[in-house]
C-alpha cells in the first residue's frame, strides 16, 4: 500500500495492471479500478461488500471513451451531454453488450461520468475508463478523508491519493431517454 499526494503515472500504471486505488474524484473519494479488468471490478464488489446486482459508476477521460462500451451518441445527444459534461453528473446509457455484463450486472445500462477536474480527466486518458464507487463499505458512510477509507480497506488497496477533507456529495445521476431527462439521484 502506497500513499500519494496526487494522481500520477505510477498510480495510472497500478490501475492498468489490475490494481485498486482510492482517489479523490470530482465529487467524493472513490475506490477505483480499470473498468476493462473484470477481476479488478470483481475485487471491488468483494471488498466493498456491494450488492452483486448493483452496477458501479464509470469515469471516462473523454467523450470518445463511450465507444469502448459500444455506446453511440448522435448529435442531439451530444448537445444534451454538453449541458452536463464535463461535470458532476453521471448519465445512464443503454449497454446490452454481453461482454460488459460484469459491469452492467444484467441491467443493460451503464452510468458514466466525464469528470469536471482537468487533472483527473488527464489521468483517465492514461488509465482508460475506471469504475469509481464511493470509498466505503456498502451501507456505511462514504469516506471524506483518506484515513476513513484506510479504516474501511486497510492494505486491500494498492494505493491511496490524499487530498485532505472532501465534503462534496456523490454525483447526480440522470438518464436521457427519448429526449427526456430523468433524474435518478439528486
Amino acid at each position: 500500500m502506497e500513499l500519494f499526494d496526487e494522481l500520477n503515472t505510477k498510480t495510472a500504471e497500478i490501475i492498468m495492471k489490475g490494481g485498486l486505488g482510492v482517489i479523490p474524484t470530482d465529487t467524493i473519494y472513490g475506490i477505483v479500478a480499470s473498468a476493462l479488468n473484470k477481476s479488478a471490478v470483481t475485487m471491488i464488489y468483494k471488498i466493498r461488500k456491494r450488492e452483486l446486482d448493483k452496477p458501479m459508476i464509470i469515469l471516462i477521460g473523454n467523450l470518445n471513451d463511450l465507444e469502448i462500451f459500444n455506446i453511440r451518441v448522435d448529435n442531439k445527444i451530444r448537445k444534451a451531454l454538453a449541458g452536463f459534461w464535463p461535470g458532476k453528473t453521471s448519465i445512464i446509457f443503454k449497454c446490452s453488450d454481453p461482454k460488459f455484463s460484469y459491469l452492467h450486472r444484467g441491467k443493460q445500462t451503464l452510468a458514466i461520468r466525464l469528470p469536471a477536474g482537468k487533472k483527473l480527466r488527464s489521468w483517465l486518458k492514461q488509465t482508460g475508463p475506471i469504475v469509481a464507487p464511493s470509498a466505503n463499505i456498502a451501507g456505511m458512510a462514504y469516506s471524506k478523508t483518506v484515513s476513513q477509507a484506510q479504516k474501511y480497506f486497510s492494505n486491500k488497496i494498492d494505493f491511496y491519493v490524499d487530498k485532505g477533507l472532501i465534503s462534496a456529495k456523490p454525483s447526480k445521476v440522470i438518464e436521457i431517454s427519448k429526449q427526456k431527462i430523468i433524474i435518478k439521484r439528486k
